[in-house]
């Protein structure tokens, strides 16, 4: 390992003569890269670090990131290269006069890790590659009659050990993301309410006694967080936050650089946070939490007052059909945008994220919940928010969260920004 000095070189995006879009990593924000006599591990890492945030990169760019000359990047690059963890691609086009540039990027027959995400209901596992990309995927589904600790783990060996058969070289380790609440820090699982049998399960102990491999485990939306992070709109974003609204509602946040967590990764329960001081009691004895009024129950339990068709069983994408059409339907995605919103705004300003991005039930809206919160959002607060806001919904929410689990092993192998 190098020895990180004292005072750190920067780069840009400026550099790049606006090649790069303007809301990636802002000016000014720092990719320390280590003089050429200290290269070594952590200059790999932060190198690994920066095409994963800017994409396919050659080193002529890199090199002006980071201030450095061509021939020291090339003497971080070329050792992967090798190694066969990055391949020179083809340029795109010629530009100018000489050798056009050859982009630098993950080669997909490199490692992959082994990225596990463990619900109350199933067990679902996939070999995911520096790209992203997913293979050798495995489901196993669990009955309410046997979620016993004993069939889980189980269960959870046998879907590892499937996936990892097919693993064409040795994985960086296993990435589980939980559906519950989790020591990060120990990697035990603390409670997960629809299956009480695995509170207080060590499962990061478990897996690594089992496997012998590097284990991370972390809850289930700040996987989703990183899959963002590091495959999905909130590639080289240095503010966002994901949002989960379904049954329950969740929160994780990346603030400079970094996901936001407490200590053994608590911190950030904001669907526990007050937003009516004469509301309902939540599930965690506290009165008006954000929770009470912005999940699928709060929903169904509105729609049934208004005598909405299928109440019981309204998710938000029929809700937004239905509010084409039925008044009663529109007013309801109204309120339950502005319930979001509120505690959107609310996040806002405390710690000042401006990209939102919606998962759970609530990302089946798409255009139709996006643009309701906007205007909910515009309605309450526009005239004091210094930043503007961009609600965006997720894509595909499984591929997300298993990506998210390889990218908890993947901070944690760079030991950075994790």
């Amino acid at each position: 390992m190098a020895i990180i000095p004292n005072k750190l070189e920067r780069y840009t995006l400026t550099e790049l003569s606006g090649e790069l879009p303007p809301d990636r990593l802002a000016e000014g924000s720092a990719f320390p890269i280590f003089s050429s006599s200290l290269i070594g591990e952590s200059n790999k890492r932060r190198i690994i670090q920066m095409l994963f945030d800017l994409g396919p990169t050659s080193r002529a760019d890199l090199a002006r990131l980071t201030g450095k000359k061509r021939t020291t990047i090339t003497g971080i690059v070329q050792p992967m290269i090798d190694a066969g963890l990055l391949v020179e691609s083809e340029p795109a086009q010629k530009r100018g006069v000489g050798k056009p540039a050859r982009p630098l990027w993950f080669s997909p027959t490199a490692t992959c890790v082994c990225a596990v995400v463990l619900l109350p209901d199933r067990i679902e596992t996939a070999l995911i590659n520096l790209i992203g990309d997913m293979a050798a995927h495995h489901v196993e589904r669990i009955s309410p009659q046997t979620r016993t600790r004993s069939d889980y783990t189980q269960r959870l060996h046998h879907a590892i050990e499937a996936t990892l058969s097919k693993a064409q070289s040795p994985v960086l380790g296993i990435g589980i993301a939980v559906g519950g609440m989790v020591d990060s820090d120990e990697g035990t699982i603390v409670a997960m309410n629809l299956a009480p049998s695995l509170s207080g399960f060590r499962l990061r102990q478990n897996l690594m006694a089992r496997f012998n491999v590097d284990v991370v485990v972390d809850h289930h939306p700040r996987a989703i967080l990183l899959g963002e992070r590091w495959f999905g709109v909130g590639r080289g974003l240095q503010k966002f936050a994901v949002i989960y609204a379904d049954e329950v509602l969740g929160c994780a946040m990346y603030l400079n650089g970094a996901p936001f967590r407490g200590p053994h990764g608590s911190g950030g329960e904001l669907g526990h946070t007050i937003v009516d001081l004469d509301g309902a009691i939540c599930t965690c004895g506290r009165r008006g939490c954000w929770e009470t009024v912005a999940t699928l129950s709060w929903m169904r339990a509105r729609a049934a007052e208004h005598g909405l068709v299928g109440a019981k069983t309204l998710d938000v994408e029929r809700l937004v059909a239905m509010s084409d059409v039925v008044p009663a339907a529109k007013e309801l995605l109204a309120g339950y945008a502005r319930n979001l919103a509120i505690g959107i705004i609310n996040l806002q300003t405390l710690m000042m994220p401006d990209n939102f991005i919606i998962y759970g039930n609530a990302r089946r809206g798409r255009a139709g919940l996006e643009k309701a919160i906007l205007l909910a959002i515009e309605g309450l607060a526009t005239p004091m928010l210094e930043n503007p806001i961009n609600v965006m919904t997720g894509h595909d929410e499984n591929q997300i969260t298993l990506q998210g689990a390889a990218g908890l092993v993947i901070s944690h192998q760079l030991e950075i920004n994790y």
